[in-house]
């Protein structure tokens, strides 16, 4: 059996992947074939937990730059993520995962609240479990909610899912001269701008020595390469020696 590179990480993915070429929505075919990609991964015996974005559904601080309360786009924004928890959960149980969503927002009836040892708890006994509605509180990102609940669970890294390879100084798909980054270190990140994570989450990794591994969510068994150590993808960490 292939044996993982790490014990237990935490996966964020934005909502927007969910959508495929509709960009909006939930596509069922891109949903089954996320969560396909999530099984195989797990079934590697890792500690998997998950953080979704919302912007498949609805996005906030968009809402809130067209004259929304921020506030109030800010949770609406957090109810998106639990929809995209619940179909998540819904397509990985059917494939015979254990799955448990928790929130940061009470919801009993869908949800169970956000309790980190419960969580661990969960983990430990081979349940995925998706970290729904952020922090719970407006004026942060899923991005930061996701560096947020894999320093309390003390996962080993966090893995950022995007449609390109890993991190470049600028849009591959905009600049086909763009230049790729194998490797960098928190601080180059902040220093360029380089669209990984917002400020904050970066700040939360860096404190934490947490690495973050970026990488292409559509090349098929990705996910799986990279968590039993194939080179792929950017690692981001304390130095580029790391």
């Amino acid at each position: 059996m292939t044996q993982a590179k790490y014990q237990r990480v935490l996966l964020k993915f934005s909502g927007e992947a969910l959508a495929g070429s509709k960009g909006f929505g939930i596509d069922p075919t891109i949903l089954e074939n996320v969560c396909r990609e999530i099984q195989s991964a797990a079934a590697l015996g890792i500690e998997l937990g998950i953080v979704i974005g919302g912007g498949n559904i609805f996005r906030g601080l968009a809402a809130s730059e067209r004259g929304m309360n921020r506030v109030k786009a800010d949770y609406m924004g957090m109810l998106a993520t639990v929809i995209n928890a619940l179909a998540v959960q819904d397509t990985l149980e059917s494939m015979g995962a254990q799955v448990t969503v928790m929130s940061a927002i009470k919801m009993e009836d869908v949800a169970e609240p956000m309790i980190i040892r419960k969580a661990e708890d969960y983990l430990k006994n081979g349940h995925i479990v998706i970290f729904s509605a952020g922090t719970g509180r407006p004026f942060f990102s899923t991005d930061t909610g996701a560096a947020l609940r894999a320093v309390e669970i003390h996962a080993d890294a966090i893995i950022k899912a995007t449609k390109v390879d890993g991190v470049y100084d600028k849009d591959p798909v905009k600049h086909p001269g763009a230049v790729f980054f194998k490797t960098l270190d928190y601080q180059t990140v902040v220093e360029k701008q380089l669209q990984v994570m917002d400020l904050t989450a970066i700040t939360l990794c860096r404190d934490n020595n947490l690495p973050i591994l970026v990488y292409n969510m559509n090349v098929k068994d990705n996910l799986r390469r990279l968590l039993t150590g194939e080179e792929l993808g950017t690692i981001i960490s304390g130095g580029i020696d790391d």
